[in-house]
């Protein structure tokens, strides 16, 4: 797959609530997260599994989704970006408007890279 098939699968997954999916489809095995630092989840994540387990532990923390947005993907070479919005509720901490922009690494198909800013 090409970086847009690869970014527009990624998406038609998020926007449809099925990430889970969409990491065991089309994450590397040895895939690389950094997530902002002093967030709720770990900052630097390593693995498949370990990336599909901090996406648990961030999604058993939501006490109630209220909306949730990405865009269209930008693409440049094996790299692509998009923004995303998530508004909900925390259990604990209250509601939060989380945003971010996401930024992707393929290669052979696969994403091998993802880091987060907000």
């Amino acid at each position: 797959m090409t970086t847009l098939e690869v970014a527009d699968k990624l998406i038609a997954y998020m926007r449809k609530g099925q990430m889970l999916e969409a990491q065991e489809e089309l994450y590397a095995d040895d895939i690389i997260c950094i997530e902002p630092e002093g967030g709720m989840v770990p900052h630097f994540t390593k693995g498949k599994k370990a990336v599909a387990e901090k996406g648990k532990q961030f999604a058993s923390m939501i006490e109630e989704r209220h909306e949730g947005s990405c865009s269209d993907p930008v693409v440049g070479g094996r790299y692509f970006s998009i923004s995303m919005t998530l508004d909900a509720t925390m259990k604990g901490m209250g509601r939060h408007l989380l945003e971010e922009v996401c930024v992707y690494e393929v290669k052979d198909g696969k994403i091998v890279f993802e880091q987060f800013f907000n």
